[in-house]
């Protein structure tokens, strides 16, 4: 199974367009390596067909900067894209697909709650449904995306219920049928079936249950929210008035925090995404980085290819 990073930042990416914190402006002026994209990963069991995990507002720039995901040579139309997988209603996963709007058949695998999200807004209708199939997805029930052909695409994708909260353009409003957040936020197992390999994918994660430690026990492999360092870290810098927690995201550090709620449960490879611009430990020489490098973290850079 082959996994690229597309993008490694939080909303608004690395440097944001109307920001001057310690990163943005080292990102911006100084080291152009450090800059990011908007958080998304594609996955692929074949190396030809690729299912992307979110569609970010960047994803058109991502997708010309991967070879992988380039159109076959010879061919006028085609691309190697076949199904975009998303784990929330946010702008920062979805906006993307107005991007794929030309023409190409590929499926929308969502929960039915963000796949109304997408029905109630009109401006997705772009993408028409004869040829871009949404597929509902339910918790807990796994499920093989197919090949433009029908055919196997050989990985298994496993949703289930991560904490978390409602996108933040639809806080306040009340749901015609009275439900609760549960499908806004999902937490993504995805397996070879061949090698029976698999990942963990949480962008986005308020909290570790006990549930959620024993389904993550032993995993090769996951990308974790890396939103914040520390929970009022947005406050504190001056940026924004919410805490990690209100934003439905843990942060990396504390007795509470990321790094220290995963590091007993035998994971063999931990990678950080969706990390924002506010985030010291972006920048290499840092305290914080220091901090999550000896705690075996991974801060990961646009276009990294992963082979599991």
């Amino acid at each position: 199974m082959r996994v690229v990073v597309l993008g490694a930042a939080a909303g608004g990416g690395v440097p944001q367009w109307n920001c001057n914190c310690e990163v943005c402006r080292v990102a911006r002026d100084e080291r152009p390596e450090l800059r990011a994209t908007q958080a998304s990963v594609a996955v692929s069991a074949d190396g030809e067909h690729w299912f992307l995990i979110n569609a970010s507002p960047d994803l058109r720039q991502q997708v010309i900067a991967t070879p992988q995901l380039h159109p076959r040579a010879g061919q006028l139309r085609h691309s190697p894209i076949v199904g975009v997988i998303l784990t929330n209603g946010e702008v920062d996963a979805v906006a993307g697909l107005l991007s794929l709007r030309e023409g190409w058949p590929f499926t929308i695998y969502a929960h039915q709650q963000v796949l109304s999200i997408l029905k109630s807004n009109s401006i997705f209708n772009v993408l028409d449904e004869k040829r871009v199939r949404r597929e509902p997805i339910e918790f807990d029930v796994a499920f093989e995306p197919k090949l433009p052909d029908g055919s196997p695409s050989d990985l298994e994708v496993l949703p289930f219920a991560a904490p978390g909260k409602r996108a933040w353009y639809l806080e306040g409003e009340t749901r015609a049928d009275g439900t609760e957040d549960l499908g806004d936020t999902l937490g993504l197992r995805i397996s070879d079936k061949r090698s029976g390999e698999r990942l963990y994918f949480l962008a986005a994660c308020a909290a570790l249950t006990p549930e959620l430690r024993q389904r993550l026990q032993g995993a090769p492999l996951i990308f974790f929210d890396g939103t914040l360092w520390r929970d009022d870290e947005l406050i504190a810098a001056g940026l924004g008035v919410k805490t990690g927690q209100r934003m439905g995201h843990m942060a990396m550090s504390g007795e509470d925090g990321a790094m220290a709620a995963l590091a007993d449960l035998g994971i063999t490879r931990k990678i950080f995404l969706h990390i924002n611009n506010s985030n010291p430990v972006l920048l290499p020489g840092s305290a914080e980085r220091q901090a999550a490098d000896r705690a075996g973290w991974q801060i990961p850079s646009d276009g990294m290819e992963i082979i599991i």
